[in-house]
């Protein structure tokens, strides 16, 4: 991100913070993770442009949807600098997403019609689990939770 100067209604930290919904501290993860950019004054005062309350808000929804740092540091470092990105930036971002985005709805939605039948009867029974592993049985088909991988 580039070195812009400070303008008049550029933003304190706790100014941002608090529009933003977020905690001081999480700017400054945000800001040593390349995910926003504040600029310092002459007594070394942070200082953020009023476009990283979108940047923060894509920040937070991408997370809240599983996107991880990487993928959102990278999508971000694709907007232009300079100015505010548009309708048209955010929706390019977005639309990269969509088919990761489909394949964990579909797992997340295998996962919740398991649990259902399982977990909803009250049972738990073992013999009707979908997850359960007797005699570590699937220990051939590769790591992790191989039932639940499509």
């Amino acid at each position: 991100m580039s070195n812009r100067e400070i303008r008049s209604h550029d933003l304190a930290p706790g100014d941002v913070a608090r529009r933003a919904g977020v905690t001081v501290s999480a700017l400054h993860f945000y800001e040593r993770e390349g995910l926003i950019a504040s600029i310092r004054t002459a007594g070394n005062q942070r200082r953020y442009h009023r476009d990283v309350l979108r940047r923060i808000a894509f920040i937070r929804v991408s997370q809240r949807v599983g996107i991880s740092l990487a993928d959102i540091r990278s999508a971000l470092a694709s907007l232009p600098e300079g100015r505010t990105p548009t309708k048209r930036d955010w929706s390019r971002l977005s639309r990269g997403w969509r088919a990761a985005l489909d394949d964990r709805i579909a797992r997340l939605e295998r996962l919740r019609e398991g649990l259902d039948g399982c977990i909803g009867c009250g049972c738990l029974s073992l013999r009707a689990c979908t997850l359960f592993n007797a005699d570590d049985e699937l220990s051939g088909s590769g790591p992790g939770a191989v039932r639940l991988e499509p």
